[in-house]
């Protein structure tokens, strides 16, 4: 994330990928989701202009086998997948501004179909027929050496062989801009090994398939002037975040506002597509380029790459209602490095949960919150306010979050949390009010008790990005004195 650009800008626009719809929300997405919600949060706090926006992917081949699979039609499919990612971004408390879904007519649909007229007036779209090999957990064709072993490396299957006549979007011509932009950082890819991926792979790839024949795909946007195609994903899904700003409608006010977006939040699987494909479509059509695309790596379980044949696919809605969201955004975000892959195993959360939520914070919350009961003391300004908001926000802290090193950013949270339990046991004041000792220690008493609530002041005023619902609790403690374990610890 670029200060310049990014932070300091009256308007900030933030999206994450759209999760699709063939199943429902994984724990990767659900790292997706709270990534961005931090980067969201972190400019509100700065009083910026947010808009964020989630959504769902709900065309393909993929979805309609799914469908018919379960003997549904397509629509009341994907609907019941769409209703559990939006109670995923609520369980979670997501800050999200809007949802968009991709089946949504009234919403998404007038703008794919005028992004999809302009291509074509400006000559970039044609049609021709096509045999190649096609992924279709990718929703995608790929080339011979995209494959290992004559698999795809991401889903592990051979794909098929599909020879059909469809619309085909101009990628080629957009390569070498899209190369310069991304080499001078004017399309900003983060980490810089995703960057270097993209550079690798853009000189090799070659127009690609815009729409698919209607009798084989009847599910999806209708080519406009061409009821036999069905647009393909990309002028669909990827139109996504211009199409929630109203592009394409009367009613663009949105779009005029806040495109282009500041960061675009999403796994690396869809880094070609998002970095190439995307950015050549807006420059077809005249639009300005992203200013940044984050991008998050795998969450694997004990080691192992999530399957439901293995067993091992980890359900985030199950974590929240076992634990907490706060206990699950913590964990994604504290054992996530960076843009790295990050590993889930049940002993090692629940061992983050006992040592830093259970034992660190919530430690330290109740035992400040006990004790100021206990004896009585006297606090000069327990409403919660912060004296310096300016020195947080400016700290080496915030530096980390624009470098989405949110891990980091965590570990000196903690470092302040730990210092204060190590400040309590340093101060001993069970001492200083045992007996008599209190009267006559109370202005000392009441010095220790001010300098703790102050450490729970900036803590919990970090924590708002992070843990948003932690940090309200720990605010009415400090303002209503009445204490409330935070994290129950798990036996």
């Amino acid at each position: 994330m670029n200060k310049k650009s990014c932070l300091s800008a009256d308007r900030f626009y933030l999206t994450t990928s759209i999760a699709y719809t063939n199943a429902k929300p994984h724990i990767g997405f659900a790292l997706e989701l709270i990534q961005a919600d931090v980067i969201a949060r972190l400019n509100r706090l700065e009083k910026k202009d947010v808009f964020f926006l989630t959504g769902t992917d709900d065309h393909g081949i993929k979805i309609y086998r799914s469908a018919r699979k379960e003997k549904k039609s397509p629509k009341e499919f994907v609907a019941g997948n769409i209703a559990a990612y939006k109670k995923l971004a609520n369980d979670l408390n997501i800050s999200n501004d809007d949802f968009i879904s991709t089946s949504d007519e009234k919403k998404h649909w007038a703008g794919a179909h005028a992004l999809w007229k302009i291509l074509d007036k400006k000559g970039d779209i044609y049609k021709k027929k096509y045999k190649g090999l096609y992924c279709v957990g990718c929703e995608s064709f790929v080339l011979k050496n995209d494959l290992v072993d004559g698999k795809c490396p991401v889903h592990l299957k051979e794909p098929e062989i599909i020879e059909e006549e469809n619309y085909f979007f101009k990628l080629s011509k957009y390569k070498k801009e899209i190369k310069a932009k991304i080499e001078s950082d004017q399309l900003k890819i983060f980490p810089v090994e995703r960057k270097h991926e993209v550079l690798n792979i853009i000189d090799e790839l070659e127009d690609i398939s815009f729409s698919r024949p209607k009798e084989k795909l009847p599910w999806g946007v209708p080519v406009p002037g061409d009821n036999s195609q069905i647009m393909y994903v990309w002028c669909d899904a990827l139109s996504n975040y211009i199409t929630a700003l109203g592009f394409g409608t009367k009613n663009d006010a949105r779009f005029k506002k806040y495109w282009p977006a500041n960061i675009h939040c999403i796994g690396k699987d869809i880094l070609k597509f998002h970095a190439v494909i995307w950015p050549a479509m807006l420059l077809s059509a005249g639009i300005k380029l992203p200013k940044e695309i984050f991008v998050h790596g795998y969450i694997t379980s004990d080691g192992q790459k999530m399957s439901k044949s293995v067993g091992n696919v980890i359900d985030p809605s199950e974590v929240i209602k076992k634990y907490g969201a706060d206990a699950l955004r913590y964990f994604l975000l504290r054992e996530s490095p960076s843009a790295h892959d990050l590993d889930f195993s049940w002993k090692v959360f629940e061992e983050r949960y006992n040592s830093d939520l259970a034992n660190d914070l919530g430690n330290l919350v109740n035992r400040v919150m006990v004790m100021a009961n206990r004896y009585a003391v006297k606090i000069r300004n327990p409403k919660s306010e912060i004296r310096n908001k300016q020195q947080i926000v400016n700290s080496k802290w915030l530096k980390l979050i624009e470098e989405f090193k949110f891990d980091e950013a965590l570990k000196i949270i903690w470092k302040d949390v730990r210092e204060a339990n190590n400040y309590i046991e340093k101060n001993k004041p069970w001492e200083l009010a045992n007996g008599k000792k209190q009267i006559a220690n109370s202005q000392k008493l009441n010095k220790i008790f001010e300098q703790l609530y102050e450490k729970l002041q900036g803590t919990s005023y970090k924590l708002k990005i992070f843990l948003p619902d932690t940090s309200r609790k720990i605010e009415f403690q400090l303002k209503s004195f009445k204490p409330e374990p935070l994290f129950p610890r798990i036996k």
